[in-house]
């Protein structure tokens, strides 16, 4: 069994907790296309363990002479190509939601940091630099708050936003009867043009692609705030960077990006351009652009990251290849 890119918690936890008939090798980085291992360890190993970091393509999975499995630590697993695991029956296991406390939490850290406009003051500030009119923000009490998904995050948020004061609006396909005093369920069309702020809470399907385009952003009032702590699929890129430009978006904050590798690692881009999607390339190209403007914050897809989330989801991936290996019932996507 090979572990990739784990932080010194991961491995010490399973070294603690060693599986029965299996030597695990730790590598501290991602495995993708440029991670070099010996002919032995690509014939030898039969289970791998990634984080969302890594990027395993049919290219990369087809090194592996005897891979059966692939364990992720983490819910998404847009980083593996399923459609190859298929074909070769590898198995791919993930882990059930984990960390909404945490992500609820910081969905709101972030809405208040753009609102405020805490990014702006805290730069000029280091640079003895002050200009108190670029600070002036508004209080939550005199916005609406529109949420798309109502699943256990997006849950979590209207609550907390309902006891700041704010208006809470929620797009879901299924209404939560325990969310009654909360917020108002209401239709696409009526939150995006009523809401001041929009946050993402949805599981992404396929189905829900670029949900957030071209279209949607001409719905929205001027002025509006984008967060998005679900999955960067959700939104469209260049469709959010064109309305930044035009002051239709104020400011936006993501945790999650679209083409996320890629987008997060442009030195790869001369690596790995011929094995990408178009649109990927095109994706991290724009990425670039938002990280260079000053009413855009990104952060490296780590709502979830408190030492509580982390320590369940190491205990869930433990459990999920023991399972596995037991023959027993996992969380398996494919």
């Amino acid at each position: 069994m090979m572990m990739f890119d784990f932080r010194e918690s991961e491995k010490e936890f399973f070294e603690n907790n060693e599986l029965v008939d299996f030597d695990i090798t730790f590598i501290n980085e991602p495995l993708n296309e440029t991670t070099e291992l010996s002919e032995e360890q690509l014939k030898e190993t039969s289970i791998i363990s990634v984080f969302r970091s890594s990027n395993l393509t049919r290219n990369v999975l087809d090194k592996f002479r005897n891979l059966r499995m692939i364990a992720t630590r983490s819910y998404g697993y847009g980083h593996i190509d399923l459609d190859y695991c298929i074909e070769h029956n590898i198995a791919v296991l993930n882990i059930e939601e984990y960390g909404e406390e945490a992500v609820a939490q910081y969905a709101i850290a972030l809405i208040i940091v753009l609102i405020r406009n805490m990014l702006p003051a805290i730069i000029d500030m280091k640079s003895h630099n002050i200009n108190y009119e670029h600070y002036e923000g508004r209080t939550l009490s005199s916005l609406k708050l529109g949420i798309i998904g109502c699943g256990e995050v997006g849950a979590l948020v209207s609550k907390i936003a309902h006891f700041f004061g704010m208006k809470v609006m929620i797009y879901s396909y299924m209404q939560n009867p325990e969310l009654e005093g909360f917020c108002d369920f209401v239709s696409f069309d009526e939150l995006l043009k009523e809401s001041d702020i929009i946050s993402l809470h949805l599981p992404y399907t396929g189905d829900n692609y670029h949900m957030l385009g071209p279209d949607e952003f001409d719905k929205m009032k001027d002025g509006v705030y984008i967060v998005n702590t679900a999955r960067g699929e959700l939104l469209d890129i260049k469709a959010l960077y064109d309305n930044l430009i035009k002051g239709k978006v104020k400011a936006a904050a993501l945790d999650v990006l679209e083409c996320e590798f890629l987008s997060t690692h442009p030195g790869e881009l001369t690596n790995v351009i011929e094995n990408s999607n178009s649109n990927c390339v095109e994706t991290a190209l724009i990425t670039q652009k938002l990280f260079k403007m000053d009413n855009v914050i990104i952060t490296p897809h780590i709502a979830y990251n408190t030492n509580d989330s982390v320590n369940y989801l190491l205990e869930k991936t433990f459990n999920n290849i023991r399972d596995y290996l037991k023959g027993l019932k996992t969380n398996r996507v494919c």
